[in-house]
């Protein structure tokens, strides 16, 4: 025979590899479309939020001020919610990390060691 052709066997090694970036690439990607959610419900916060604030702003009388509260209401509770959406996509951890209270504990005991007086 002139060719030989074996057949193609893959180890149980390599399937969990293949399993494992498959289920992190499915983990990315929903976590990719959660973050486009958000920057889609801001970007229908902003306009609307402008449109309204524009058209109250020209549709009022001469004696209505501009800065009451009916003004923003919109915008301030429509806001909250959008914070809230902002926690569940990006979580708690964002402004300080998933590591902070470690790294400011060990921080705060490097500088109280360097600041004790040595005694020698």
């Amino acid at each position: 025979m002139k060719y030989e052709i074996e057949p193609y066997e893959e180890d149980k090694q390599s399937k969990q590899q293949l399993f494992e970036k498959e289920e992190a690439y499915i983990r990315a990607k929903k976590k990719l479309d959660k973050i486009i959610g958000f920057y889609w419900h801001l970007a229908v916060y902003v306009v609307i939020n402008l449109f309204l604030i524009i058209l109250i702003g020209t549709q009022q009388d001469d004696g209505d001020s501009f800065w009451s509260f009916g003004t923003f209401a919109t915008a301030l509770f429509w806001g909250i919610g959008l914070a809230f959406h902002f926690l569940g996509v990006f979580g708690p951890d964002f402004l300080f990390g998933k590591n902070w209270e470690e790294r400011k504990i060990k921080e705060l005991m490097d500088k109280e060691s360097q600041d004790r007086p040595k005694f020698e």
